[in-house]
């Protein structure tokens, strides 16, 4: 029998769970700070829940599958459906309703490099309110939380309902299909070159239509600066954006600009969309949100805004450590060691009560020679060794060995913990 794995699965080893661990506790810190609750949804969706958000061709994306009582349900592949079916049915929820989630996810993508189908996320939805004070909140937590973690890095926000006024009035489009084929092509523009979109588009749309909306895709910068680079500041929807960023000035969240090539999701997101990206690295966006209030709809709950944002935790630890900021694990760890099996008894005793008092320990098991020991503890990067003799217990005495300095004296056992304790902050 070959023991492998499902194509595009892995397990996780202790660097992985430990940087994923740390995410999560960094994430969950912020959660705190902005009140959202944290839940997590099912693993388990109906398939139908889930093509609700994203048609009957998700079937080809997900792992879905008919269980013993013949319903045909999914592996959720992301955690926003499962928040909305969540908070749409409680209807004795106080609005508005700030939820949080960290989980896995699956996919059935095909695998590349670093990329597998299962994977884990972070995201948090706030429900409600149509106002965009909920967007700004939600960009605010994306901006506190990458900074938790140490990258410096930048949010760039779009208004749908503002690029689709600007087809509307001054393109003359009014049909929703073209529309949307606009919209496909600012999608498609930082992965194309404009003539080869042109070309796509040729027998679809007049040259100049599609340069204009291609020229408007390549728009940056904060409101002052593109206000007369572009017609859009006299369409009723600039007031809104521009609201926006003046919430986001108040909050402080100055690591902003507006970018009108964002786009997402083009049958999903219906008004503020945007995202984060660390400038120093060559990578995709890191976290991505918006305004979605169409999925409340579709689960009955018509009255409820929904806005939020999600992103992939492995790809965060990725840009984390291509720039060398990974949190390492400064754990400070002590080892028991024997010089005879008389002393085994009461050297177990001691790893017992120093673990009791908060002490991370390590001892043998094997019954190996001190020198095994001493190994052993070296090559676990312990700080700290304590050494149990016959002759020293009967004193109430340990060795205790410094292992970087390769010092070492004799403590008594009534202040073993709290030296312990004094040496072991001195050396983080």
């Amino acid at each position: 029998m070959k023991l492998e794995l499902p194509r595009g699965m892995r397990d996780l080893e202790p660097e992985d769970l430990y940087n994923i661990n740390y995410i999560r506790e960094k994430f969950v810190e912020t959660v705190g700070l902005f009140n959202f609750k944290l839940i997590e949804p099912s693993p388990i969706e109906m398939l139908d829940t889930l093509e609700a958000k994203a048609g009957a061709s998700i079937s080809q994306e997900i792992y879905n599958f008919t269980d013993k009582g013949d319903r045909n349900v999914a592996l959720r592949f992301d955690l926003t459906i499962g928040m909305t079916r969540f908070v749409a049915a409680r209807r004795d929820f106080k609005m508005p309703s700030k939820v949080a989630a960290f989980a896995g996810v699956w996919r059935y993508d095909e695998p590349q490099a670093n990329r597998y189908r299962y994977f884990h996320q972070w995201d948090i939805e706030l429900y409600g309110p149509f106002n965009l004070e909920a967007d700004a909140e939600v960009i605010e937590f994306v901006s506190v939380f990458l900074k938790k973690l140490g990258l410096d890095i930048m949010i760039e926000i779009n208004d749908r309902q503002l690029i689709e006024e600007y087809i509307r009035q001054k393109l003359g489009l009014r049909e929703e299909l073209a529309i949307l084929e606009m919209l496909r092509a600012i999608d498609k523009f930082p992965k194309k070159d404009a003539k080869t979109i042109e070309a796509e588009y040729r027998d679809k749309f007049e040259s100049s239509k599609l340069q204009a909306i291609l020229s408007l895709s390549k728009i940056r910068g904060n409101i002052d600066e593109i206000y007369s680079k572009t017609e859009l500041h006299e369409l009723e929807n600039w007031d809104k954006l521009a609201a926006l960023m003046d919430s986001l000035k108040t909050r402080q969240v100055n690591n902003v600009r507006i970018n009108f090539g964002i786009v997402r999701g083009l049958d999903y997101y219906s008004g503020i969309v945007f995202e984060a990206f660390d400038p120093s690295l060559e990578s995709d966006a890191l976290v991505g949100g918006g305004r979605y209030d169409k999925l409340p709809g579709i689960f009955g709950r018509s009255d409820l805004g929904a806005t939020g944002a999600a992103g992939g935790v492995e790809r965060i630890i990725g840009a984390l450590k291509k720039k060398g900021i990974l949190y390492k694990t400064n754990k400070q760890i002590v080892y028991v060691a024997t010089t005879s099996e008389v002393v085994r008894s009461k050297a177990l005793e001691i790893a017992s009560n120093l673990r009791n008092d908060g002490i991370t320990i390590e001892h043998d098991i094997l019954s190996r020679p001190l020198r095994k020991q001493l190994d052993d503890a070296a090559t676990r990067g312990v700080t700290i060794t304590i050494i149990i003799t016959p002759e020293d217990i009967k004193n109430d005495e340990v060795i205790v060995r410094e292992m970087d300095a390769g010092v070492q004296n004799k403590e008594k056992l009534n202040d073993l913990p709290k030296n312990l304790k004094r040496k072991l902050s001195q050396k983080v």
